[in-house]
C-alpha cells in the first residue's frame, strides 16, 4: 500500500533535484568566469572558492541521494581540486581552469542526460585532466582505510572525507529521516532536512534505503566541529539522530607522531538498528525544520495557470464595466459615483495583481548572458582570435518563457559575431584596429519592452558578397528583399554604405543562406539567422540590423516583457475592431490627405524629418475601403483628414490608417496556434467587455509587409 506514495515522493524529489542543480550550475558559471582573473596568482579571493566549493558539494550530495553516480563522482573531483586551491597548496593554472570549465559543462550534460534518459557521456578524459592538475600528495589521504563503518557502504570520496573529518577531531552524527505525505504537505522534505543540516557542518553521506517495513528512509552522516548540536525541545516527527563517532584531536607540531600500527585501527561503531515506522525519537529534542531561505520554487505551469486566472478576472472586470455603462442612465448621481469609484479601485487592484504575478515570472537575463561567456571563450580558443566580451544590463528581467526561447537565438548571434564578424588579429592590425576585438551584450528595459543588443567591432556585412551569394540561389533573386537591396545599394548621394538594412536583414535571415563557403562546427549551414528571425517573430518582437563595412555590426532585438496580458490600443477600420499592443504604438496622428504621396504603387507620408510607408488596413485584410468620419467626441477629424497610428520601432516604422481610436484596454492575448486560421498581420485574438472577439495586429508582420510586399 505504501509503494505509490513512495514513487510519487521520489518523482517530486527528482524534480527538486534538477531545479536545485540548475541553480547551483548558474552560480558556478558566474563564479568561474570571475575566477579566471586569478589564474597564476599566489592567492585567490576565498569567497569565490568557497561559493564554488559549496555548489559542487551540494550537487555531489544531491546526486548521491538520487543515484546519479556520474554526477556525484565528477562533482567530487571538482571539489577535490577546489579544496587544494582553497588550502593554497597550489596556484590556479590555466590548465586547471580549463579543467573546471570542461568539468562544469560535462556535469551539466550528465544531469541533462539523466533527466532525458539519454546515454550519459564519458567522464574518463576530464577525470584524467583533473587528476593531472592536483599534486599526488593531495589525491590520496594517508588516513584512508583507518575507519571503515561497515553499516554504510561509503564510496572512495566519501571514505576520504570521512577520514579527514575524524583526523581533524570533528564529531559525526547519524540522522534518519522518514518522509511522509503529511510532512511533505507541511513543506518538510528531504531538501529541507539536508539544507538545515548543512548549516551545522558537512554532510559526508546521504542515501535512501528501504526499512524492514518496506518504508523509505534517508540516512545522513554529518561531520561538525560543534560539541553539541543545539536542538530545540519541541518534538518533530519523522527525524531521529544519535551520536555516531567522535574524531581524534589533531596533533600539534611539537608532539611526537608515530605511524599508526595495523592492530591499532579504530574499530567501527556498532551498527545502528533500523528505526521502525513510526520512528521513536533517539534524542529528547529534534531538529527545527525552519526554512533555510525565503525562496519557494514554483513550477512554471502553475504560474501559467495563475496568469490565466488573472486574465479571466481582467475579462470579467471588462464585462462588468461594459454593463455598468449601460445602466448609468437609470441610476442617481451618488450611486453612479460610488460605482465608478469601486470600478476604478477594482481596476487598480487587478493591475497590481497582474504586475505581481508577472514579476514572479520574471528572471534576470544574466542567466543566458553568463552562458554566452562560455561560448565566446570556446570560440576564441578554436579560432585563435582575440575577443573581449562586455556585458551590461544582466539584471534586466524578462519572462522565464521568453528567456528559455531566446537562448538559441542569442547563441547563434554570438557565434556569428565571433565566426563571421570579428577578424583575426593580423587582419585587424592591417585594418588599423587593435588586435583584440570587442563583442558587446546589452539589455535594457523600455516600458513594457526589453531591448537586447549584440554588437561587434568587426568587419561588418559586405553587401557585395551578399548580392554575389544571392545570385547563385534562384529562390532568393526574385524576392522583394533582393530587389530592394539592389535598388538601394548605393543609397543617397552615391554613398555605398547607405543601403536598405531591412532588405539586407531579410536576406541574411533566409533559410539556407550563408556567406560562408565552407561548413564548420560553428556556422555555414544557413539556419542560424532563420532561427533568430522566426523565434523573435513568434515572441511578438522586432529584429533590426545596423552594419557598416569595416566598422562592425549591431543586432537589436525588442521583446515584450510578458506574452499573456498587455495593454492595447483599440481601433476600428471599416466597422471592424482591432487591437494594437501599446508597446508597439509610437504616436497617434491626424494627417491631411494631401500629405500622403503615391510612390511606385505605394503610399508614403512625411513624419518627423523622415518618410514612413502608409498601410491601409482596409485594403490588406481586405475590408470595405471606406473611411467614415470618426466619432467627433474622440478625434473631431475634418473630412479631408485621416487618422494614423505610427507603429514599430526605429527604422522598422509604418503608419496605419484607421477610422477610429476607441481607447486603451487591458487585454488577454490568445495566440492563433491553428495553422488553418493564421493570417499575415494577425498575432492573436482577445475578448472585450461586450464579449466581442477582437483580432490583435502583428505589427512586425505589417512592417515587413509594407517594406517587401
Amino acid at each position: 500500500m505504501s509503494n505509490p506514495p513512495n514513487k510519487n515522493f521520489f518523482e517530486d524529489f527528482l524534480e527538486d533535484y534538477f531545479a536545485e542543480c540548475e541553480e547551483h550550475l548558474a552560480v558556478i558559471r558566474r563564479e568561474l568566469l570571475t575566477l579566471e582573473s586569478w589564474i597564476n596568482q599566489s592567492q585567490i579571493e576565498r569567497s569565490h572558492l568557497n561559493e564554488l566549493f559549496r555548489c559542487f558539494h551540494s550537487i555531489k550530495g544531491l546526486s548521491g541521494m538520487v543515484g546519479v553516480g556520474l554526477a556525484e563522482e565528477l562533482a567530487h573531483q571538482m571539489e577535490n581540486y577546489l579544496r587544494v586551491l582553497r588550502d593554497q597548496k597550489i596556484a590556479l593554472s590555466s590548465e586547471g581552469f580549463d579543467a573546471l570549465i570542461a568539468g562544469t559543462k560535462l556535469l551539466e550534460q550528465v544531469i541533462t542526460c539523466h533527466r532525458t534518459q539519454a546515454p550519459p557521456p564519458d567522464i574518463t578524459d576530464i577525470s584524467t585532466q583533473l587528476r593531472a592538475v592536483i599534486p599526488n600528495e593531495n589525491v590520496e589521504n594517508p588516513l584512508s582505510g583507518l575507519v571503515t563503518p561497515v553499516e554504510f557502504k561509503l564510496k572512495p570520496q566519501e571514505q576520504e572525507t570521512f577520514n579527514i573529518a575524524i583526523n581533524n577531531g570533528e564529531t559525526l552524527w547519524h540522522f534518519v529521516f522518514s518522509p511522509s505525505t503529511q510532512l511533505s504537505e507541511q513543506g518538510i522534505r528531504v531538501n529541507t532536512i539536508r539544507e538545515h543540516l548543512q548549516t551545522f557542518g558537512q554532510l559526508i553521506y546521504t542515501a535512501p534505503r528501504m526499512s524492514e517495513g518496506n518504508k523509505i528512509l534517508f540516512d545522513f552522516i554529518l561531520a561538525t566541529t560543534l560539541p553539541e548540536i543545539p536542538f530545540p525541545e519541541t518534538e518533530q516527527p519523522g527525524l531521529t539522530w544519535q551520536l555516531y563517532l567522535k574524531g581524534r584531536k589533531p596533533e600539534t607540531a611539537d608532539q611526537e607522531t608515530t605511524p599508526p600500527k595495523e592492530d591499532h585501527t579504530i574499530p567501527p561503531p556498532p551498527p545502528l538498528p533500523l528505526p521502525p515506522s513510526p520512528l521513536p525519537p533517539l534524542s529528547p529534542s529534534p531538529l527545527p525544520l525552519s526554512p533555510s531561505s525565503n525562496v519557494v520554487r514554483v513550477d512554471l505551469p502553475k504560474l501559467d495557470d495563475l496568469m490565466r486566472m488573472v486574465g479571466d478576472l481582467v475579462m470579467s472586470r471588462a464585462r462588468l464595466e461594459d454593463h455598468f455603462k449601460s445602466i448609468t442612465s437609470y441610476l442617481p448621481s451618488p450611486q453612479i459615483r460610488a460605482l465608478q469609484e469601486i470600478n476604478l479601485m477594482l481596476e487598480r487592484q487587478l493591475r497590481d495583481l497582474r504586475q505581481g504575478v508577472m514579476q514572479v515570472r520574471l528572471v534576470p537575463i544574466g542567466e543566458i548572458f553568463a552562458r554566452m561567456q562560455f561560448v565566446v571563450r570556446d570560440l576564441v580558443r578554436a579560432s585563435e582570435k582575440q575577443v573581449t566580451l562586455e556585458m551590461s544590463g544582466q539584471e534586466t528581467e524578462i519572462d522565464k518563457f521568453v528567456v528559455e526561447r531566446m537562448l538559441d537565438p542569442l547563441l547563434h548571434l554570438v557565434r556569428n559575431a565571433v565566426s563571421h564578424g570579428i577578424e583575426s588579429p593580423q587582419e585587424r592590425l592591417e585594418a588599423g584596429k587593435p588586435p583584440q576585438g570587442t563583442l558587446k551584450l546589452r539589455a535594457t528595459t523600455s516600458g513594457e519592452t526589453v531591448v537586447i543588443e549584440i554588437e561587434d567591432d568587426g568587419r561588418g556585412v559586405d553587401v557585395e558578397t551578399v548580392i554575389e551569394r544571392v545570385t547563385t540561389q534562384t529562390q532568393l533573386t526574385e524576392t522583394r528583399s533582393f530587389v530592394s537591396l539592389l535598388e538601394n545599394k548605393y543609397g543617397e548621394a552615391g554613398k555605398p554604405d547607405q543601403y536598405n538594412m531591412m532588405a539586407l536583414l531579410d536576406i541574411l535571415c533566409s533559410a539556407g543562406f550563408s556567406t560562408k563557403n565552407e561548413v564548420d562546427l560553428v556556422s555555414g549551414r544557413g539556419v542560424g539567422m532563420s532561427i533568430v528571425k522566426n523565434t523573435v517573430q513568434e515572441l511578438g518582437g522586432f529584429l533590426s540590423l545596423d552594419t557598416h563595412k569595416g566598422q562592425g555590426t549591431r543586432f537589436t532585438i525588442q521583446l515584450p516583457l510578458t506574452l499573456a496580458i498587455t495593454d492595447a490600443l483599440i481601433i476600428s477600420v471599416s466597422q471592424q475592431t482591432f487591437a494594437i499592443p501599446q508597446a508597439a504604438v509610437l504616436e497617434v496622428l491626424e494627417v491631411s490627405t494631401s500629405q500622403i504621396i503615391s510612390f511606385e504603387k505605394n503610399e508614403i507620408v512625411s513624419y518627423r524629418n523622415t518618410v514612413l510607408p502608409v498601410i491601409r488596413l482596409a485594403s490588406i485584410f481586405p475590408l470595405s475601403a471606406t473611411y467614415p468620419q470618426s466619432d467627433p467626441a474622440l478625434c473631431s477629424l475634418e473630412p479631408s483628414s485621416l487618422m494614423m497610428i505610427v507603429v514599430g520601432s526605429g527604422e522598422n516604422t509604418v503608419a496605419l490608417v484607421v477610422d477610429r481610436v476607441t481607447g486603451l484596454r487591458e487585454i488577454v492575448v490568445t495566440p492563433l496556434t491553428d495553422p488553418f486560421v493564421q493570417v499575415t498581420g494577425i498575432a492573436g485574438a482577445t475578448e472585450l467587455g461586450d464579449r466581442r472577439v477582437v483580432l490583435i495586429l502583428d505589427v512586425g508582420a505589417l512592417v515587413r509587409l509594407a517594406t517587401f510586399g
